[in-house]
């Protein structure tokens, strides 16, 4: 697992000295692809449930999912990169939502507290807590700062499959669900609208939108839970 997750670390890394204005993520895509294979690992995501690309590249109101195409990011513009990859039958799972030039207050503002309520959500990973004290954290965070949180896609479990249990809401009260334990793996991804949380499909059947148009950003880590407190694996 530290090492499916190191891969796609460094791999968020490297995408981030290519998000600029003119690029398209369908380069973006070709880029990962490459330094997926050059790792002797696998893009996860491809062929998943017939998904078509390596990474998933959600651009302004697009939640998740979004299947990277011709469209060039423009100055202004956020983009959210998912990447998975599978190495010696483990997979990481990371996504981070990057600014594209220069981005509005509002725009930094969500990304901002976006990024601070994964954070705040993998503090609460602890041994003899609760699921719902992660997704607790999350939300209060998001709404304390006038945000909404995604109620329909959820974070998870992770090890030898991309999707286990427990599944990790980013709403909720705090002590409820599943008491954490050593050696639990969770891929904890809050999703977070400047307009409300509610979402909906687009043609494609995968890319996922905000239903009022509001912007949409994106952060996730796969952490560890263990005695000493969470570990994050997907970090460099």
């Amino acid at each position: 697992m530290r090492e499916s997750n190191r891969i796609v670390a460094e791999l968020i890394g490297y995408l981030s000295g290519f998000v600029k204005p003119g690029i398209s993520t369908l380069e973006l895509d070709k880029i990962a692809r490459e330094f997926i294979l050059k790792k002797k690992a696998k893009p996860a995501f491809l062929g998943y449930k017939g998904y078509p690309a390596a990474i998933c590249a959600s651009v302004n109101e697009e939640v998740v999912h979004g299947i990277p195409s011709e469209r060039r990011l423009n100055e202004g513009d956020i983009v959210s990169i998912d990447v998975g990859v599978l190495y010696r039958d483990f997979y990481g799972d990371t996504a981070w939502t990057f600014p594209v030039g220069r981005i509005s207050p509002l725009a930094k503002k969500l990304l901002k507290v976006t990024e601070e309520s994964l954070y705040l959500g993998i503090g609460r990973a602890l041994v003899g807590g609760r699921l719902s004290d992660i997704s607790n954290a999350i939300q209060a965070q998001a709404e304390d700062n006038g945000f909404s949180v995604v109620r329909d896609f959820v974070g998870h479990g992770i090890g030898r499959e991309m999707h286990e249990d427990p599944q990790i809401p980013n709403f909720g009260p705090p002590l409820r669900g599943v008491e954490l334990t050593e050696g639990m793996a969770l891929a904890i991804e809050p999703m977070v609208n400047i307009g409300g949380y509610e979402t909906e499909l687009k043609d494609d059947c995968w890319t996922a939108v905000t239903k009022d148009g509001s912007l949409s950003a994106h952060f996730e880590h796969t952490i560890a839970v263990t005695p000493e407190g969470p570990v994050i694996l997907s970090k460099i």
